[in-house]
């Protein structure tokens, strides 16, 4: 009997201690956080304080932080409190906060910068490459070899968007800020808070609207692009993985990490329409040609490929260690299309054949990789294993080689120039570089120091528009260059000419039966063999036939 009397008074005690604590930390926290974390723990000046951010990050490192402040930044050293003091804090800005977030606070949040304007020299934009260097907070503007301007964004992590001309650049952080850098201008324009803890960043097709995944708030933000306000907020019940958008119509696809469904944003009216699937895909893409969804779950048991036409899934493939589908890679040779994928956690990267659907290789790669790239000017796939070397899988037959880099530096991501020359690589490290070969003869031509530099971005390699343009290429080297050129005459008009004097229409009902146009388009007789292209085929080599299309005609 007394066991049971006991037991409850027991946690009755704990609890009250508990609380005491927590009360104890709040007070604490409100004399000497709240000026800069927020009142709420929200962030304003300093970092979001909850424990979405702080659940990684080991108390004994905590107490250092605030016993000691954080060089370089604008946290302070707080000396004066004791460690328990410190241990109060901790445990309340563990517990959860409830967040409030409302259209009135995006607005206010907003900041524009009063920056001259300078002329980048800059040669050719789709060339331009974006790089986070995460340990100094920074963006670099480069292009080629060159860092053409430089600016600070305080939490900066990746997942930089261009605006479909390219000569603008968005730039979202963790705590829920947005920038936006003018290229054209040369200057960072200003920023805004959307949320407390952002996921991604994507925009529409026009480039007026940017759309922000929450999951603080829980929340779809709509935001002007131009001037940053917000235009729609709409509540979500769960956490979304990512949302992307279409280039071929109004609408952008997102999913959720913890519920089975796939919602479909109208960019126009901004309604939402959801269809349920078997399981969550908390990691996918949209394949070049807009037709499909292929999506995995944490678990990491199904690659699953989802029709988007017919609403349903119509492949699935059972696999060990998630894939990491953000960063799959594509490319054409032989008359198919295929992708391929890292696996979080393991020591391999798969290749798939696309809509055909089929699993076609797993290639060891010795180690586990993050991040998979590739480009038609290369014959390789780009990949990194967690250690000093770059990895390369050979298109063709699949076998490995590496490349050599620094001994003991941690290779991690590569992206390239928009015309594909250039291959820019990460070293992972305080002291470490941004390494840039050139990506045919694999030779080092500049090695940049770098304080954990992460991410690149390329608007030719980065906005999905252009997927079909890439495929295309590999199709033009693959089905038109025995006949024609880029930009000069060969055997046949450049696919310059070509676009300039006919229209789209006409292009691909010559490609497609060139028995039947050839005297509409004024020819004697046919010279133009029929190449029985496959839809995705086709669609891939007019989009890169249509990039020589000069401005004046578009």
């Amino acid at each position: 009997m007394n066991k049971i009397i006991l037991l409850p008074l027991t946690l009755l005690i704990f609890f009250g201690a508990f609380a005491g604590e927590l009360a104890k930390g709040s007070k604490l926290y409100q004399k000497h956080c709240a000026s800069c974390h927020g009142v709420d723990r929200a962030g304003t000046v300093a970092p979001p304080l909850l424990p979405l951010f702080l659940k990684k990050i080991p108390e004994k490192k905590l107490i250092y932080i605030i016993k000691n402040g954080l060089p370089a930044t604008q946290m302070p050293a707080f000396p004066q409190l004791s460690e328990d003091e410190i241990k109060s804090i901790i445990a309340y800005i563990k517990t959860p906060a409830k967040i409030n977030w409302s259209e009135e606070k995006i607005t206010n949040s907003i900041s524009i910068e009063n920056l001259p304007t300078k002329k980048l020299p800059i040669k050719n934009i789709k060339n331009i490459v974006a790089v986070v260097e995460r340990g100094h907070q920074k963006v670099w503007i480069m292009e080629e070899t060159k860092i053409l301007d430089k600016f600070d964004f305080r939490n900066v992590h990746g997942g930089l968007k261009f605006s479909p001309s390219g000569w603008k650049l968005y730039v979202p952080s963790r705590d829920g800020w947005i920038g936006r850098y003018d290229i054209d201008k040369g200057k960072f324009f200003g920023k805004v808070r959307a949320c407390v803890y952002l996921r991604n960043i994507s925009l529409d097709r026009t480039g007026k609207y940017i759309l922000v995944s929450c999951w603080l708030p829980r929340s779809i933000v709509i935001l002007d692009a131009e001037s940053f306000r917000p235009v729609r907020f709409i509540k979500q019940d769960g956490l979304i993985s990512a949302i992307y958008e279409l280039y071929s119509k109004d609408k952008a696809i997102f999913t959720y990490r913890d519920k089975a469904v796939i919602g479909f944003l109208d960019t126009k009216d901004f309604s939402i329409v959801y269809k349920k699937i078997k399981e969550p895909y908390e990691d996918f893409f949209i394949d070049p040609f807009e037709k499909y969804i292929v999506g995995t779950s944490r678990k990491g048991t199904q690659l699953i490929v989802y029709d988007i036409n017919a609403d349903k899934e119509i492949f699935s493939y059972p696999i060990e260690g998630m894939p990491h589908l953000a960063s799959a890679t594509f490319w054409y040779k032989n008359g198919k299309f295929y992708f391929a994928t890292p696996h979080i956690g393991k020591p391999y990267i798969t290749i798939w054949q696309m809509y055909k659907w089929k699993f076609v290789n797993k290639v060891n790669i010795r180690g586990n990789g993050f991040f998979v790239r590739t480009h038609p000017t290369t014959p390789y796939l780009w990949t990194d294993n967690g250690k000093d070397k770059i990895v390369l899988v050979d298109k063709n037959d699949y076998m490995v080689k590496t490349v050599e880099t620094i001994k003991g530096k941690r290779v991690i991501h590569t992206e390239f120039s928009g015309d594909g020359n250039l291959a820019y690589v990460s070293l992972y490290n305080k002291d470490g570089a941004l390494l840039i070969y050139d990506s045919i003869t694999l030779k080092l031509i500049k090695k940049i120091p770098a304080s954990i530099p992460i991410g690149k971005y390329n608007i030719i390699n980065k906005s999905r528009k252009y997927a079909p343009y890439l495929l295309g290429k590999d199709v033009f080297l693959a089905k038109c260059w025995g006949c024609h050129h880029q930009t000069q005459s060969a055997f046949g008009p450049s696919f310059k000419w070509i676009v300039n004097h006919r229209s789209k229409d006409i292009i691909i009902s010559h490609i497609m039966n060139p028995e039947a146009t050839y005297k509409q388009l004024g020819y004697k007789r046919n010279a133009m063999p029929r190449l029985d292209l496959s839809e995705e085929e086709l669609k891939a080599i007019v989009s890169y036939m249509m990039e020589f299309k000069d401005a004046e005609n578009n």
